[in-house]
């Protein structure tokens, strides 16, 4: 008996040009290269121009995952953009995508899930190609964080930047086994009791404003590294393998001690782990796919090994997506 799989065909992925470097940042608040980049891993991060928008970060993106995966926009059935800093409170980002595109069929819709959106817009991908309701998505994860940061708070405006990530999956029959190119599982999870841990004090229904984004750092590295190393497990083990089986982790770039911790945990060697945050911070739901691109851009992932992607964000949500390459 066969089953679809989901393969990824391509990914491309977008910058915008301004970079504020870490000796940038000190000039705004006080701190320093060395206090950001010894806490955090951080180097650099890019911040949107007057006027670039979150559509604008993510049509690019697009373009060049189009472009990578030799794919069509008249083979499109469905765009899903992950987002938690959209153009406009409606209508979904995913709609001026699909309209600049040219992309005249099929749907568009956004996903919130913070940090986590790339991989809960991967999953909802991956059940409309399972139960036939798309051929072919294109899942975006796009950010203008810069545009919801205190930055007069040290503590979270050196972390996050701005950017775009994109993925184009493909509906192809497969023999259900591990060894099927495409996506294996995805694990999503969340926990709304976690809010005040990391979340923006504002929003349209409360203050009428976007708000600020607010974090306890401490708290949120606790069960960064607790909830992400449970989703790995999960994940592997609903496909019979294991952590040390991957031949590639791609995390959610938010913090370098994230990174290493999660790595400790499972005995995963550091050299496996994707880390691109020196160069572009924490870009919440375009940075799973950012450090993707990198990996695919620069030959270390090919074709036949397995890559797991995961994250964790505010709301809490976390998650994983185990990809067959």
């Amino acid at each position: 008996m066969t089953v679809t799989r989901s393969v990824i065909l391509g990914c491309g992925s977008y910058l915008p040009a301004r970079v504020l470097t870490n000796d940038d940042v000190a000039k705004i608040v006080d701190t320093s290269d060395s206090w950001i980049f010894d806490r955090t891993g951080i180097k650099r991060r890019h911040v949107a121009s007057d006027g670039e928008t979150t559509s604008d970060l993510a049509l690019e993106a697009a373009k060049r995952a189009l472009k990578h995966a030799d794919t069509n926009v008249a083979d499109l059935d469905l765009v899903i953009v992950a987002t938690t800093t959209p153009d406009e409170t409606f209508p979904a980002t995913a709609t001026r995508i699909q309209a600049r595109l040219g992309m005249t069929r099929g749907a568009a819709f956004d996903v919130q899930a913070v940090c986590t959106g790339f991989i809960y817009g991967l999953s909802v991908a991956d059940n409309f190609i399972r139960a036939g309701q798309a051929k072919t998505v294109l899942v975006i994860g796009a950010e203008t964080m810069s545009r919801i940061l205190d930055w007069k708070d040290r503590g979270t405006c050196v972390l996050f930047g701005d950017g775009a990530g994109a993925a184009v999956l493909s509906a192809v029959e497969s023999s259900g086994a591990t060894t099927d190119r495409g996506i294996l599982n995805t694990k999503i999870f969340s926990d709304g009791r976690l809010h005040d841990l990391l979340y923006t004090d504002g929003g349209v229904s409360s203050t009428r404003t976007a708000g600020h984004l607010r974090m306890q750092g401490r708290e949120v590295f606790k069960h960064a590294v607790t909830n992400i190393a449970n989703a790995i497990e999960q994940s592997t083990l609903a496909a019979g393998l294991t952590p040390h089986d991957i031949d590639w982790f791609v995390p959610h770039q938010a913090n370098q001690r994230i990174l290493d911790g999660t790595a400790r945990k499972l005995g995963i060697r550091p050299e496996r782990v994707i880390s691109t945050i020196a160069e572009h911070g924490n870009t919440s739901a375009a940075s799973v796919p950012l450090a993707l691109t990198a990996a695919v851009a620069d030959g270390r992932i090919k074709r036949g090994q397995l890559v797991l992607m995961e994250a964790m964000g505010g709301g809490f949500t976390w998650g994983a997506a185990l990809v067959r390459w």
